[in-house]
């Protein structure tokens, strides 16, 4: 028995003390594995290297592993606007780079089933997911942040003619896919305040919302109505972010602002929710989306500026709201 407790503690080790000690009868090697915040490659992975390894003890003939998996809910941020191009999916990129530079285990849902545009915005269009168990297995993009879009299983440019009920399923595949050891999923909601937005809110209940506007009254007015479908399903407000504020002149540097000064805030204030910081109208910021290269991966102004928000979505979900 002391090879067996041996190999027990060495199992310990290698799962993370999530193996329980094993059991031998009649030459078969029992045990249970927690595998709650692994992957299906790392469960399969860990799985084989356990089963090699009681193998070689004496006395073991065979080695039958049981696997639990009480993984704790993921946390979903929804990221939402009233209206399209407001640069709603941008800032979801974004937000999610940001999260993952700040020690974050972040997942990334485009939720647009019509137009869906995450894929492009983080340079994974040519990458399919796999499924396994009936679920599917995230895309790994280039920048650490795993991600499912329709963007990712239908042809570039295809229309998808689904009434509500086959996208609210579409979604609900997404955002139940296999995570691994993700804690905190970023939803990049569809614009407006239609059946899928609704069930996705009711069905899964985020955390929290940001509400993503520019400072033009006809925005604002949209993301009030946002707000306001979060508001009735009990969805707490993390707050609003002012997008395309200001444009600084490449050429003269002159700061103009063609949608307006300050509106996203002054709705924050009368609305009683954090405001959570700007983002400026700016070409590099398009040139580098378009390219599938967000800001937030680097450290310039812009950089900065998506971090400074995301800072304050971790202080909210942190309880510092």
């Amino acid at each position: 028995m002391t090879q067996l407790e041996d190999f027990a503690a060495r199992l310990k080790t290698l799962t993370d003390g999530r193996a329980s000690a094993p059991r031998l009868k009649d030459g078969v090697m029992s045990l249970v594995l927690d595998v709650a915040g692994l992957s299906s490659d790392q469960r399969d992975a860990v799985a084989a290297a356990i089963r090699e390894g009681a193998l070689t003890v004496p006395g073991v003939e065979d080695v039958r592993i049981a696997m639990t998996a009480e993984r704790r809910p993921l946390k979903i941020v929804a990221v939402a606007s009233g209206k399209g191009g407001v640069g709603k999916s941008t800032l979801s990129a974004n937000l999610a780079v940001a999260l993952q530079r700040l020690g974050v285990k972040v997942g990334l849902v485009d939720a647009d089933i019509y137009g869906p545009s995450q894929a492009r915005l983080m340079a994974s269009e040519d990458r399919k997911p796999q499924a396994k168990d009936k679920q599917l297995i995230p895309v790994q993009s280039p920048f650490g942040v795993p991600m499912l879009s329709m963007g990712h299983l239908v042809e570039p440019g295809k229309a998808l003619a689904w009434r509500g009920p086959m996208a609210g399923n579409a979604l609900a595949q997404l955002i139940e896919a296999d995570w691994g050891d993700a804690e905190l999923l970023i939803v990049d909601m569809p614009p407006g305040t239609g059946d899928v937005q609704l069930s996705m809110v009711q069905k899964h209940k985020p955390a929290g919302a940001v509400i993503v506007s520019t400072p033009q009254d006809l925005a604002l007015i949209d993301a009030v109505r946002a707000v306001s479908l979060f508001e009735q399903t009990q969805v707490p407000m993390i707050g609003l972010v002012e997008n395309m504020a200001g444009y600084a002149c490449p050429h003269c540097g002159e700061v103009s602002d063609p949608f307006g000064q300050g509106g996203a805030e002054a709705a924050a204030g009368e609305m009683g929710m954090p405001f959570l910081g700007r983002i400026p109208l700016a070409i590099d910021i398009r040139r580098r989306s378009d390219a599938g290269d967000p800001p937030a991966a680097g450290d310039d102004a812009h950089g900065v500026a998506f971090r400074t928000i995301a800072e304050k979505v971790v202080a909210w979900l942190r309880g510092g709201r």
